[in-house]
């Protein structure tokens, strides 16, 4: 961008919170013109490569034709009615996402955005299980599950510190994690015997009225942790045991994102309810979606439902799934994702290689993160939750503007990189972007202890 004022930056700083921050760093965010496929361009008309697709949500990439053909048809033909009405898009979107759900997820709740998702989702099964006295929801701590009052209580990350002890809602628990670089119980797989998995079924027994755990399958924002094999089925396997319902957080790892329409089909979990939103639309409209069993239904044909709101199932919000859905399969983006994925997972390890503050690369299909360390011996972090918290310089900010230097917009999180650019992605895109990170890297590299 010139040195030239930005009345529309200008506006934007002055008239509208940025989220997550101290607002003093909110003074100039970066005034973006246009976005096509994998590339969005700012007002100078330099151009990005999108590597972790905005907030990990284009999946589809920008300006797919025919979903913005569909909210445009959508919003000729009724751009809203109350939910209270039944109307073709809302019967047409159910009945699409019904056949790509885990099998046995039939009931639908619709809203706005990943976090209403899974405020719905803990209401319904609190709604389910007062009867029984269960209340207690078990999260983890590396996760994100929103910022609404229930979904930040359940968010494990520092965000949920500055609401506490406001919006802590009580009855939240958090499990050890699935995060085999740090285990936290120092040990190594497969001679641990996911003590991770064990532990929850501990806390299950000497807790009581534990209603539901919620668990992001491959965590997101939080290090893009990827379970062993054993980890989710045996989680399944302990919550069914003690009558324990499973969520399972799908708004950042569903939708082709790891080579599956869900990450759970990976390893052939089906949950009680599963939440989703992001890639639903290809983050063309907002759009939570809460999937429960005929189990949960049924229970609330005798049973007050007690939630909703005025835009639940909006019609513009509803208008892009099918057409995204048609484009996953026509465009083939799930053996895209693992092609491409796989690749991509090739180039971030030769990093590790060379770089001596790259402390750990995992991931699946186009769901990577790379992890810097000041010690790699000793795994020190760069920086801690603390710190992000104070909002200190972090330096996977410092790497991830160099990349920006180079036409390369990159997602960071305290002490790690997202990488998930959008399911269309090609090889010469991802090698331009791990060629910038690459070069990028030199900056956390001369910082490394010795």
């Amino acid at each position: 961008m010139s040195g030239q004022p930005d009345e529309t930056v200008d506006l934007v700083a002055k008239y509208t919170y940025g989220t997550w921050r101290f607002q003093k760093g909110w003074k100039k965010p970066p005034h973006i013109v246009d976005a096509e496929g994998v590339y969005f361009t700012d007002v100078s008309g330099k151009k990005f490569l999108d590597f972790s697709s905005q907030l990990m949500c284009s999946n589809l990439g920008h300006k797919n034709k025919a979903v913005i053909d569909a909210i445009v048809e959508q919003a000729r033909k009724m751009p809203y009615i109350s939910p209270a009405y039944a109307i073709d898009i809302r019967a047409k979107v159910s009945e699409a996402l019904v056949k790509v759900l885990p099998q046995g997820l039939e009931k639908i709740f619709y809203s706005t955005s990943g976090t209403e998702a899974n405020e719905a989702a803990l209401k319904i099964v609190r709604m389910y299980m007062k009867p029984k006295g269960a209340y207690k929801v078990i999260s983890r701590y590396h996760s994100y599950h929103g910022s609404t009052a229930a979904a930040i209580a359940c968010t494990g990350d520092p965000r949920r510190w500055f609401s506490e002890p406001t919006n802590k809602i009580p009855g939240v628990i958090f499990a050890p994690d699935c995060y085999c670089y740090r285990c936290p119980f120092k040990q190594e797989y497969p001679d641990c015997g996911i003590t991770c998995a064990e532990y929850v079924d501990y806390m299950i027994k000497n807790e009581a009225n534990v209603a539901t755990m919620i668990v992001e399958p491959v965590v997101g924002t939080n290090g893009v942790i990827v379970p062993v094999k054993e980890y989710l089925p045996r989680l399944r396997q302990i919550t069914e045991e003690n009558g324990v319902f499973l969520i399972t957080d799908e708004v950042m790892s569903g939708w082709g994102r790891t080579g599956t329409w869900f990450a759970v089909d990976n390893w052939g979990v089906k949950p009680d309810i599963l939440t989703t939103a992001k890639g639903s639309t290809g983050a063309y409209t907002p759009l939570g979606i809460t999937a429960t069993t005929r189990k949960i239904a049924d229970y609330f044909e005798e049973n007050y439902f007690a939630h909703g709101h005025t835009y639940e199932a909006h019609p513009l919000a509803l208008s892009p799934v099918v057409a995204a859905i048609n484009e996953y399969k026509r465009l083939n983006l799930m053996e895209n994702a693992k092609k491409m994925g796989a690749y991509l997972g090739k180039r971030l390890n030769e990093l590790k290689e060379r770089h001596p503050s790259v402390g750990d690369v995992r991931g699946i299909g186009l769901f990577w993160a790379l992890e810097i360390v000041k010690n790699r011996k000793t795994k020190k972090p760069f920086n801690t939750r603390a710190e992000k918290a104070a909002g200190a310089p972090l330096m996977v900010d410092k790497v991830a503007a160099e990349m920006g230097k180079m036409g390369v917009f990159q997602s960071t999180w305290i002490s790690h990189f997202v990488i998930a650019p959008p399911l269309i992605i090609n090889k010469e895109q991802i090698d331009f972007g791990v060629d910038a990170l690459d070069e990028a890297l030199k900056v956390a590299d001369a910082e490394v202890e010795k």
